[in-house]
């Protein structure tokens, strides 16, 4: 995979890409990182990049001429047809099934989004408008960089174990279920007695149920479209209704 990134900031991001996972994926030739100054396609002597905004208003606005060349020059550099992307708070909500999407890509552009936003035209070559939550960030460099990191280690043989990256938490559909390592007994806190079993099919089983629990208790809006089968469902109230009665909370439905 290819992914170019655009950016009026560009020192921001080779010490994240050479770190870690991403510079693994680099060294592997996994991923290809090619990091561009959006400046680089200005052309006045002050290399500028915004503009007031038309009708008035506060802050400035990401000017289309720069971007507009970078996106036409950046598609000529390569066979492969970039999927263009914008940072931007009013894009889609990035989940795993938008990663999963991206990432089965063979080569990503990403618009960093500054100031007040960008020239509405902008979005006449793009593919397509990622946000990463509901608030605000001074720019789209740290979203540009959550989206590579996320597509990065789906792409095959960054993991180690490609099962990994299958039982992590929203790849079922379902947050992750509890992990524990050496040793078995700390401060009179015990490991569950079936992770030390040697019974696959039990833990399993476990892990299953405390994933469906974990996710009841904490994000049980994700319930609505997991893959459950009936008596997981059925499972899974019963721990909603335990917890509501717990705190004798009131049923909002």
């Amino acid at each position: 995979m290819r992914i170019d990134i655009v950016t009026i900031f560009p020192q921001i991001f080779e010490p994240v890409l050479s770190s870690s996972m991403l510079g693994i994926a680099r060294q592997k030739g996994a991923v290809e990182f090619f990091v561009h100054d959006l400046r680089d396609w200005t052309d006045d002597r002050h290399r500028t990049t915004d503009d007031y905004p038309f009708g008035g208003g506060n802050g400035m606005i990401m000017k289309p001429e720069p971007l507009f060349r970078a996106v036409r020059e950046l598609a000529a550099a390569d066979a492969r047809a970039p999927y263009v992307l914008l940072t931007c708070p009013q894009g889609r909500r990035l989940d795993q099934r938008l990663v999963e999407d991206l990432a089965a890509r063979d080569r990503l552009l990403v618009l960093c989004g500054r100031y007040e936003g960008v020239d509405e035209r902008v979005r006449d070559v793009v593919d397509l408008e990622v946000s990463i939550g509901d608030y605000v960030l001074t720019g789209g460099e740290l979203p540009a960089l959550v989206i590579v990191d996320a597509v990065t280690r789906l792409q095959p043989g960054v993991l180690a174990s490609p099962e990994s990256a299958e039982e992590e938490s929203f790849s079922w559909g379902l947050l992750e279920y509890p992990q524990y390592t050496r040793p078995a007994s700390f401060e009179g806190r015990d490991v569950p007695q079936v992770l030390l079993s040697g019974d696959h099919k039990k833990i399993q089983q476990w892990r299953r149920l405390e994933a469906i629990r974990r996710t009841a208790l904490r994000r049980p809006d994700l319930l609505r479209t997991a893959d459950l089968t009936d008596e997981e469902r059925a499972f899974a109230q019963r721990v909603i209704d335990e917890y509501r009665n717990e705190r004798k909370e009131p049923d909002r439905g």
